[in-house]
């Protein structure tokens, strides 16, 4: 018996199913996590006969604690309970048209759900009603896949892959997730049938590539998503970055794999999906910004800018939000470059006030994702490099609690200039709110209210006379 049947809602449900005479198992990702141990909120459970009946019936005796949704186009039912996500449906049996990932379900049995499954770890089911309580049912090998840490087809992988191309991508999602290999025939499957990704919504495609790439160690993931060809399909501009120029004797660096190592790095300390998501981006320019400069070598001058204004974009095309989510992973790859260089050079209180002024509440991660593009096998380099950062922090953290620069405000805004000077809106407004900003940034003036209006008192009076 599995201790998990133990748990009330496995006897509710077992309770449920008996009254109804239905035969009740639960199925797929709750049986797979829980057999590996890992932690799962998400209950499947698949019934021969109304799945919907089962649910109504449970939802009643789990009373005003438990919300039911029934999709009746669907024949499926959703049973949210305290912490739990429990789904119900009838087993199926399904065929596709070529042209389409939406099947032609029928009314099934257990074996011909099971069948349908996409992986052998998510065929395995356990009974959950009175005649198969706490039975397992593996037909195709998943428990010993789990062992083996495989990922494999219950049926012929090219089948699998062509009738439903997602599955392409949820092969290498739950690789990169549970650290398991892809068999070599279903590998070489994805391979043979990546063009069927075409057909795949790209909200789907996307939704799939955002759980890789908040996985452990995404880019196991991406260095499969490019060699079956698939990530050339849906991102091209992330694959130009792969491969290396060699221009009389000198090379530049791999930035596809650097980029994977930034990710990795961005990975260990946070797990902040935009702020990875910056990570991947904050090359993207090179290869449109490559030049080779005789005695120097190759140069990428400015990559970041460019490659921020390629953000929006990227983001219409994978169907990622166009919000302020946008705008954040915009303003990290625009300013990636900037503590790097300050790390490098003697560290000036004008240069920190503009990064800290630039970059705002997201200066914690424009540092985070400034360590993680320390890539150099260099272990002094790499020592050197860190001890720098920390510089800049501690210069950072003096001037923010001396100047307050995260949020910052002027003293004096632009309706108060107007007042001031009898002004009507226009370009001096603009004139003198810039000059008062960088004279604060630089130092030239403290951040308060008298010693603004001083300024822009001498300043008004220049414009005027010139």
């Amino acid at each position: 018996m599995y201790s998990f049947l133990n748990e009330n809602i496995f006897k509710q449900i077992r309770t449920c199913a008996d009254e109804l005479g239905l035969d009740a198992y639960v199925i797929g990702g709750y049986v797979r996590d829980t057999l590996m141990e890992r932690p799962t909120k998400d209950i499947d459970v698949v019934t021969v006969g109304r799945g919907i009946d089962l649910a109504e019936s449970l939802h009643k005796k789990l009373g005003n604690e438990s919300h039911l949704s029934v999709f009746k186009n669907f024949g499926t039912a959703q049973i949210k309970y305290r912490d739990l996500e429990i789904e119900f449906v009838g087993a199926r049996k399904e065929s596709y048209n070529r042209d389409s990932r939406k099947p032609i379900v029928e009314d099934g049995t257990l074996e011909d759900d099971q069948n349908r499954r996409d992986f052998t770890i998510n065929a395995l089911a356990i009974g959950v009603s009175k005649n198969n309580y706490g039975k397992l049912s593996d037909p195709f090998g998943g428990l010993k896949d789990i062992e083996n840490k495989i990922i494999r087809t219950p049926l012929e992988p090219g089948i699998t892959y062509s009738d439903d191309p997602l599955r392409m991508m949820r092969a290498i999602r739950f690789s990169t997730e549970l650290g398991f290999e892809i068999e070599k025939k279903s590998f070489e499957a994805i391979t043979e049938n990546k063009d069927r990704l075409k057909i795949v919504s790209q909200e789907r495609i996307t939704d799939e590539l955002n759980k890789i790439i908040l996985a452990k160690k995404p880019s196991l993931g991406f260095k499969l998503l490019f060699d079956t060809g698939l990530l050339h399909l849906f991102f091209p501009e992330f694959t130009k970055l792969q491969g290396v120029d060699t221009i009389n004797g000198q090379s530049h660096k791999d930035n596809f794999y650097h980029t994977l190592e930034v990710l990795d790095n961005v990975a260990t300390n946070s797990d902040n999906l935009w702020l990875r998501w910056a990570a991947i981006l904050h090359d993207i320019a090179k290869p449109a910004t490559k030049r080779f400069e005789e005695g120097h070598g190759f140069t990428f001058h400015g990559h970041e800018d460019k490659g921020a204004r390629m953000v929006p974009k990227i983001f219409t095309n994978l169907k990622l939000p166009l919000n302020e989510k946008m705008k954040y992973v915009q303003k990290l790859v625009l300013l990636h470059l900037r503590p790097i260089v300050l790390a490098k050079t003697e560290i000036t209180d004008s240069a920190v006030r503009r990064v800290l002024f630039e970059a705002s509440e997201d200066i914690e991660d424009l540092m985070t994702l400034c360590e993680a593009d320390i890539t150099t096998k260099n272990p002094n380099k790499v020592k050197r490099y860190l001890a720098n950062f920390e510089l800049v922090r501690k210069k950072m953290a003096e001037l923010e609690e001396k100047d307050k620069l995260r949020n910052w405000q002027p003293p004096i805004d632009g309706d108060e200039i107007m007042k001031m000077f009898s002004l009507t809106p226009g370009r001096e407004i603009g004139i003198l709110k810039n000059a008062l900003r960088d004279a604060i940034l630089d130092g030239e003036v403290a951040n308060d209210y008298k010693e603004a209006k001083s300024f822009l008192e001498n300043k008004f009076k220049s414009l005027s006379t010139n």
